[in-house]
This record gives structure tokens, C-alpha cells and sequence, in this order.
């Protein structure tokens, strides 16, 4: 599988943050893997490739990184010798990973796959990441007079109002026991930091 971990992150500039990312999910989607019986090989190959179109969106050289990682997948898996009658699990488990699309899981390697990626989004490394993101973005990182939308429409007005419309709802929507747990311990780190933030910003706390 090292060879498939290179050819993947040549696909980003050193130094970036979806390096960490994939490197996380990847962990991730084997332990849930092992938790829940999926194929792991078919898991860990799906994870490091997930992102694998994400700097061609970031560039507006294509509409969805899940599409185009998914059409990248296969000339990848086969230079780096992957089995061939596991090639097509695979791309169907990148095809359909991405949260906006809304896709369910058909597969229990798709399911775990799914659940890796939204797992990295919670916890202290989902508050890092939302952070970031939010600065990279300008966004202003919390207004008490901009009220969180009752729906996520794919870009929020602040960093904190982010995690009101997407990432307190993403516990819902895992699929896998295991993910479900995972996600409950980290989302209970993440309400208490937006709590506390809150009432220290009113100067209530």
C-alpha cells in the first residue's frame, strides 16, 4: 500500500493540510474497519485515495473531487499492483464518501469510509480544522447578531455558526456502531469549546 500512499499525496503541495487529513482518515477507516468486518484492504486503499481530486476542484478544473477521484482511481490502484477484482469496490467507496452529496452507503466499506471522513471533521481536531478553514476563508469567526441557518446550505456566514449547521448534525449521520460512538465522544468536546466560546465572547462567563 506504500506505493498507493505516495502516488496519493503527489497529488498535494507539501505542507498542505489535506495531507494530515487523508493520513488521518486513513487510520481511521482501518480501525473502523476492523471494528465492524469490513475488507480492510479495499478500506485503506478507498481512504487514501478519497481526496485524490480535491486539488483539481480547489483549482475549478472539475465540479466534485469525489467524481474526479473516483476517475482517478483505477489506473492508481493498478500501478500500485492492487487486486483487480477489488479495484471496483474501491472507486464506488471514493465515488460516494462525499457528506454534501448525500449519498447512503450501499456497502459496509462504503459506510466506513464515509464515517472515517466525518469523523476527522469532530472532536479537537474538527474544532482545529473549522478554524482554519473559517481564516483561510475570511470568514468572520463568530457574530452574535448572524443567527445559524435551521439548514446547512453548504457555506456559512461564520466559523461557529459552522459548527451549529453542519457539525453538530454529522453524529446523525453516521453509519457504522462504531462510528456513532466515535462521534459521540468527540461532538461532546466540540459543544462544551462552542459553549464556553459563547458565553466568554458575552462576557456571560
Amino acid at each position: 500500500m506504500e506505493g498507493l500512499r505516495g502516488e496519493c499525496l503527489s497529488f498535494f503541495e507539501k505542507g498542505s493540510h489535506y495531507v494530515d487529513h487523508v493520513e488521518r482518515v486513513v487510520a481511521l477507516a482501518k480501525r473502523l474497519a476492523e471494528f465492524e468486518g469490513a475488507d480492510v484492504e479495499v478500506v485503506e486503499a478507498a481512504a487514501w485515495l478519497h481526496d485524490a481530486g480535491r486539488t483539481a476542484e480547489d483549482l475549478g478544473e472539475c465540479e466534485d473531487h469525489a467524481v474526479e477521484s473516483a476517475r482517478l482511481a483505477p489506473e492508481l490502484l493498478r500501478r500500485a499492483g492492487f487486486p483487480e477484482e477489488k479495484i471496483a469496490a474501491v472507486v464506488k467507496c471514493v465515488e460516494r464518501h462525499r457528506y454534501s452529496k448525500g449519498l447512503k452507503a450501499e456497502t459496509i466499506e462504503e459506510a466506513v469510509l464515509q464515517d472515517a471522513d466525518r469523523l476527522d471533521a469532530l472532536g479537537a481536531i474538527g474544532i482545529y480544522r473549522a478554524i482554519k478553514i473559517g481564516l483561510q476563508a475570511g470568514k468572520p469567526f463568530y457574530d452574535a447578531s448572524i443567527k445559524p441557518a435551521e439548514v446547512y446550505a453548504g457555506n456559512s456566514k461564520t466559523t461557529i455558526n459552522h459548527f451549529h449547521e453542519k457539525l453538530f448534525k454529522l453524529p446523525d449521520s453516521m453509519n457504522t456502531e462504531t462510528g456513532k460512538r466515535f462521534a459521540l465522544q468527540r461532538i461532546r468536546i466540540m459543544r462544551e469549546f462552542v459553549r464556553e466560546l459563547e458565553c466568554e465572547w458575552e462576557g456571560v462567563a
